[in-house]
């Protein structure tokens, strides 16, 4: 299994990241108006949106490179947690598709979102 790219610096994402967690709860409501309560999944799931910009001719290439290695949003791999360094092990790319831009010189930027899978 491959692991999310990480950038020269060592890190996986850069700041502004934003980070999901998400819970998920389902009710049934019966006729006579009372309802049960069951969580779809037991534990929570997390996504991340990674913001990349003033990236490297090199890191972008490591970047697509991973993409296309990971078939875009249907392959899966390891991803390391920018806030606390937790690695989650099955994890997706959730858009099928990515933009990665080229407007300079070692000035290359995309967004890219993670999703953990249960």
């Amino acid at each position: 299994m491959a692991d999310f790219p990480r950038l020269k610096t060592g890190a996986v994402a850069q700041y502004p990241a934003q980070r999901v967690t998400h819970y998920s709860t389902q009710v049934l409501r019966f006729v006579d108006g009372s309802e049960q309560r069951y969580r779809e999944f037991g534990a929570p799931l997390r996504r991340w949106v990674i913001r990349l910009s003033a990236l490297s001719d090199e890191e972008v290439d490591a970047l697509e490179a991973f993409f296309v290695e990971e078939q875009g949003g249907y392959g899966t791999f390891r991803f390391t947690d920018p806030w606390d360094d937790t690695e989650y092990a099955e994890c997706s790319l959730e858009e099928p598709e990515a933009y990665f831009d080229y407007t300079g010189f070692h000035d290359g930027r995309t967004t890219l979102i993670v999703r953990q899978n249960r």
